[in-house]
């Protein structure tokens, strides 16, 4: 058995504005699919290979201080460029003592996303 791929559910408080944060900073450029009533509330965002949930909620928060997701990007430099000139706030690149080099992203809830390439 093996699994063919896996998309992260990304929590939100504002779903047309994680829509744009996502499509217009992070640069996912394909809207596969939005659904809700009366209003959109749940979208499906691709990049690449790279998918993704994006999931109105206005429920309880909860704790978390790792990652929500962690996507491989195939030029890392580009997207660290494509962040400056959005003027998105960004932590890193940084080479991981595990052979990666990342940078960590928080969309407008705070939810942290770590885009990494190997480091050699």
């Amino acid at each position: 058995m093996s699994f063919e791929n896996i998309s992260p559910m990304i929590r939100v408080s504002d779903y047309a504005r994680a829509k744009a944060f996502y499509m217009d900073v992070l640069g996912f450029d394909t809207l596969v699919n939005e659904a809700g009533e009366p209003e959109p509330g749940f979208g499906i965002l691709r990049c690449g290979n790279a998918q993704l949930f994006l999931h109105s909620w206005d429920g309880p928060g909860e704790t978390w201080e790792n990652w929500r997701a962690y996507v491989y990007v195939t030029d890392l430099d580009a997207f660290v460029a494509r962040l400056t000139e959005k003027e998105q706030p960004f932590k890193g690149p940084e080479v991981t003592w595990y052979g990666m080099r990342e940078v960590e992203v928080a969309d407008p809830d705070g939810n942290v996303l770590c885009f990494a390439r190997d480091a050699a």
